[in-house]
């Protein structure tokens, strides 16, 4: 909406990934706007393809993927850090215990996206009949472990919706419409194309 306040129709493609592009394993989603063709999503998702998993989805899905994939980084990073200090309090370096369950998340993704199981199922092969992981799980579980995943996802979405609502409301100045503006004719010059710096 903003946008076509400077440019009456914005070739706008909004778009939502998450930090592990740093190490070529982000997540991307993109919704194409009104005026965006399907030659400008694909050139995109060509782009984000090259650090990640990259796809094309309704744009009213977007603030969902903010809360799972967005944010997901986050929870890992917070349930690594408590799975090692689980491993310290056990009597683990700290090091190795980090190193333990960064590839125990790390070889648990990899499972689930190169075996196409669900990940229940996946679970259900770790867990032996009265062993040690079913017990773990059962602790999970008791302490509610899958609703404060899924109320994360929930938290994050709600607030993303409602950084849009503060965003919808706040007006324009004419210094940044002129900035967007001069941003633009240089992304728009000859000596500033990529076909040219190519």
């Amino acid at each position: 909406k903003k946008l076509s306040a400077f440019c009456p129709t914005p070739k706008v493609i909004r778009c939502m990934t998450n930090t592990p592009v740093i190490v070529r394993e982000g997540a991307t989603v993109y919704a194409t706007g009104t005026h965006a063709d399907v030659e400008d999503g694909k050139l995109l998702e060509q782009l984000m393809a090259s650090v990640g998993f990259c796809t094309e989805v309704e744009e009213d899905l977007i603030d969902a993927v903010t809360g799972l994939s967005g944010s997901g980084p986050a929870y890992a990073f917070t349930a690594l850090d408590a799975l090692a200090d689980g491993g310290v309090k056990m009597g683990l370096p700290r090091r190795l215990a980090v190193r333990l369950g960064a590839q125990a998340l790390l070889g648990a993704a990899k499972m689930l996206l190169e075996s196409e199981q669900h990940p229940g199922q996946l679970k259900d092969n770790v867990c032996s009949p009265g062993g040690a992981t079913i017990h773990a799980l059962h602790f999970l579980e008791s302490g509610g472990f899958r609703s404060l995943l899924i109320n994360a996802v929930e938290a994050s979405c709600i607030r993303t919706r409602e950084l849009q609502h503060l965003a919808d409301q706040e007006k324009i100045s004419p210094a940044a419409i002129k900035k967007t503006l001069l941003d633009k004719v240089k992304l728009e010059s000859p000596s500033l194309s990529l076909a040219s710096a190519s």
